[in-house]
Parts: C-alpha cells; sequence; structure tokens
C-alpha cells in the first residue's frame, strides 16, 4: 500500500477517521486534567568504602574495596523498599501509610558508573515528598553505616553513605505532565484514527463509494442516484415527479451521456449499452429514467429489454410486456409489431418478450446486429438494458457494437472483487467502460448543505428540487 493509497482510505472513511481521533484525544486529555497532581523530590547519597575499623588500607585493599562497593551499591535500589529503612520513616514523620504504600511511592537509582543513589518521593503534597525523600535517605544512611553490616566479627561497617544533596520542596508537578499527556492523546489519537479507517475498508468488502468504483474501474462517474422510495415507483422519475432532486439527478446524466465519444455503427444514432455486474444493482430502473430523460430533451428514444433471462423493463414501466425483442429474433413478429410509445411520441419500448430458451444464440444473431444498425439510422438515441455481466456475456458484445458501456453499480450491493474482475475482463476483451453510475448513493451525502428549494408552481400543486445557492443569493435570505 502507497501513501496515496492510505490517504486514499482515510478520505473514504474521514468521518470514522475523525470521530476515533476526537474519541481518543478527548479521553487522554480527560484523564491529564482530571488526574490529581502528584510532586516529586529527590535526594541524594554517596557511598564510600571505609574498610574494616583500625585498618591500614593498602592500593590492594583500596581497588578490592571499590569492586566490593560496586556490588553492594547495586542492591541499595532495592533495598531502599525495605521493611527495615521505611519503617522508622513512618514512625519518624508519622505517616498514616503502611510499608507497602510508602514502597509504591518511593524510588531510587544508582546512576550508571557512579557510588552515588538518588532517591525520590513522588506524592501529592510537594513539602511531604520532600521530607520522605530526605527521610528515607536519612535511615537508609543509618541501615549502611551502623545495623546492616554489624555482627560479631567486625566492629564497624565497611561501607558509609553520606547524605550530598537534601530534597527540595519542589515548585511544580511532576506529574500528570500535561503537555505529555496531550501530545501522547494526539499521537494515539492518530493512530487509532487511522487504524479504524484501515479496519472499516479491510471489512468493508462491498463497494460503498464512488471513489471504490472509480479505483476499481479506472473510470469516470456519468452520475450519482440517490436512495429514493419514489425510484420504486411504475412510472421513471422524470415523469412523477419532474421536479424532484432525483429527476435532475437523471438529467445531470442526460447531459454527461451527450458528452461520451461512441463509435456509430450506422447512421447518426447513438447507441447506449447499460448493464451492471450483479443483478439488482438497479440497471433497469437507471436505464428507464435516463431514456425518459433524453425523451424529455426532445431527442427520439429506442428503450430495448435486451435481457432476455429476466426481462424487467416493461414491469418497470407498468406496460404489456409479452410481446417484445424474442419475438422479432426468433421471426414471430416484426419490429414495428412489438414497439410501444410511451409517455411522449418520440419515446418508444421494446419489450423483451416472453423468455427464450436459447436467449445467447438470439441476441449474438445477426439479425439482432441488423435490427440495432437499423434503429440507430431513426433514433437519436437506442438504449440496450442488458443482463449482468454475471449471469451473461451479453454487454460485452453489445459494447463492441457500441464502443463501449455504461456500467451501473449499486452500494452494498456488488462486491469489490467482483467489480474488479468485471473491469479486468472487459479490459480483456477490449470494451471500454465509458462511465458508471453509482446508484442507491446516500441522499445526505449527494448534496451540500449550500443548497436551497426552488419552488414551481405544477396547476395547483407545489414542488421542488435542489439548487446551488450562490453567496449573493445566500447573504440575500438571511
Amino acid at each position: 500500500m502507497t501513501i496515496a493509497d492510505l490517504l486514499q482510505i482515510i478520505r473514504k472513511h474521514l468521518a470514522s477517521a475523525i470521530i476515533s481521533f476526537v474519541v481518543v484525544f478527548a479521553a487522554v486529555a480527560a484523564v491529564a486534567f482530571i488526574m490529581p497532581p502528584k510532586y516529586t523530590a529527590t535526594a541524594e547519597v554517596f557511598a564510600t568504602y571505609a574498610g574494616q575499623s583500625g585498618e591500614t588500607q593498602t592500593t590492594n585493599d583500596m581497588s578490592s574495596g571499590a569492586n566490593y562497593l560496586n556490588t553492594q551499591i547495586k542492591t541499595y535500589p532495592e533495598l531502599v523498599k525495605t521493611e527495615a529503612v521505611l519503617q522508622p520513616v513512618i514512625k519518624d514523620l508519622g505517616l498514616d501509610m503502611t510499608t507497602t504504600d510508602l514502597a509504591g511511592v518511593v524510588t531510587a537509582a544508582n546512576p550508571t558508573n557512579t557510588f552515588m543513589v538518588d532517591i525520590s518521593a513522588e506524592v501529592g503534597d510537594p513539602q511531604q515528598a520532600a521530607d520522605i525523600a530526605n527521610s528515607v535517605a536519612k535511615n537508609l544512611a543509618d541501615q549502611i553505616s551502623s545495623d546492616l553490616y554489624n555482627n560479631s566479627s567486625s566492629s564497624g561497617s565497611p561501607i558509609k553513605l553520606t547524605v550530598v544533596q537534601k530534597a527540595q520542596t519542589p515548585t511544580g508537578q511532576s506529574s500528570p505532565n500535561i503537555p505529555l499527556y496531550l501530545a501522547a492523546g494526539l499521537i494515539l489519537g492518530l493512530i487509532v484514527g487511522i487504524g479504524v479507517a484501515l479496519l472499516k475498508d479491510i471489512l468493508n468488502t462491498k463497494v460503498d463509494s464512488t471513489d471504490d468504483v472509480r479505483e476499481l474501474t479506472h473510470a469516470s462517474s456519468l452520475g450519482t442516484v440517490p436512495q429514493a422510495t419514489i425510484l420504486d415507483d411504475s412510472r421513471p422519475v422524470v415523469v412523477a415527479q419532474p421536479a424532484g432532486s432525483e429527476a435532475e439527478e437523471f438529467r445531470r446524466i442526460r447531459t454527461n451521456l451527450s458528452f461520451l465519444t461512441t463509435t456509430a455503427t450506422q447512421g447518426h444514432g447513438r447507441l447506449l449499452v447499460i448493464t451492471s455486474t450483479d443483478p439488482s444493482e438497479g440497471k433497469t430502473t437507471v436505464s428507464s429514467n435516463v431514456a425518459v430523460a433524453l425523451a424529455e430533451e426532445g431527442k427520439s428514444v429506442l428503450l430495448i429489454d435486451a435481457d432476455l433471462r429476466h426481462p424487467s423493463v416493461a414491469h418497470k414501466l407498468g406496460i404489456e410486456g409479452h410481446v417484445g425483442l424474442s419475438h422479432v429474433l426468433s421471426r414471430q413478429a416484426s419490429p414495428a409489431d412489438v414497439i410501444q410509445k410511451y409517455w411522449k411520441p418520440n419515446l418508444h419500448i421494446m419489450p423483451a418478450g416472453t423468455r427464450p430458451a436459447n436467449a445467447s444464440i438470439l441476441l449474438n444473431s445477426d439479425l439482432m446486429k441488423e435490427m440495432v444498425e437499423q434503429a440507430l439510422t431513426q433514433y437519436d438515441y437506442v438504449i440496450l438494458d442488458t443482463a449482468p455481466l454475471s449471469v451473461a456475456n451479453d454487454a460485452t458484445v453489445f459494447g463492441r457494437m457500441a464502443g463501449g458501456l455504461v456500467l451501473v453499480t449499486g452500494k452494498g450491493v456488488v462486491e469489490k472483487k467482483e467489480l474488479e474482475n468485471t473491469a479486468t475482463a472487459l479490459q480483456a476483451a477490449e470494451v471500454p467502460i465509458l462511465g458508471f453510475i453509482f446508484n442507491f448513493a446516500d441522499p445526505k451525502k449527494i448534496h451540500s448543505k449550500n443548497y436551497y428549494y426552488y419552488y414551481y408552481e405544477d396547476g395547483n400543486k407545489r414542488s421542488s428540487h435542489k439548487g446551488a445557492k450562490s453567496k449573493g443569493e445566500k447573504k440575500a435570505r438571511k
């Protein structure tokens, strides 16, 4: 994965990444500000080797003593936490603590290559922190100098500890270190936010956005159709609600389709092949509405239901569909016998007819090609609603005739891997994807907040759709 890929994933799941970052950063910041402050004071003691009392030390004795001291001093940081050292501290300072509690607030360390021991105490009271550190240092020195090394065979301790630096009352808190906490929260929030975006992208195997389609097909978007109940109506949305935002989306698609460069078969007409990867991605709904949108503009349009395996155009438009393309291809009827006018005189529909047993043979026949070529001499647009590519290869054959095809992709329907395989197969067949139409999109993500409603009067009925608001209009409406 490249940095560009990572940025693309983060952009797709930006909302989740931002929410995760804010939650983590806020939690760390809350901990930093809620935690009670603590203060640390440190005292320092210095260890020396004195040998046994009354003995004169030679050079060898001093060398042996230094090695002995170096070995012994490494144990003193742990000795600090013992009851022998801490119990006198509790008694001297009158602390309401057990030795275990006190051991939790006291730390000691022997800096590398030194005979020093640093003794620190961290508590909520700065003066008490200094008192504890000084008392522990004093009692450790007493234990080492008088008690620990004294036995029946010796007259004194060979090691002496001296307090060389008393702990001072701290003026600032040692924890929590708020700048450090906030920096850690910032870094942790970024890591979690990026991790959540990556995890969502990995777990979400279905196409979820136009970015997914663009990345997998390397095609341009022709438009985005929102998820809307009105699109389930038996009438195309341009007919049922011409002033609605959904109708405007299909007009936008109509405009974008007019800029497509396709290969002319014969005549002046343009052949549009509309298909999808899987069933239920809404290709028939898109085909029907695109046909109506083109007819609305005054273009002569023929919509052919070329999905003989699962005919749906007639049902979608609420027209008779028992006789259609299958009868023409089997020479039982002529095109003029089965074509029906719909909504406007310039919009014609050819249903699929009954389902034949040899759909592939009929659709790949010379008669089908001749019929399409003849239709292109009579119509401005001939639209073929073909079977999904996962069901049959008809769209690829027609795509060669048209110089490419239009792919309808449904949000949350097709798997990313399937869509990628579709794009690869079309590329191998040298059939370009002229553009894609993203279906079932979240309506809230299609229009920005920088929109308002135009109103149209249609008799006594008032309808509306969204349009962009200029800066001047915004100011005027405030």
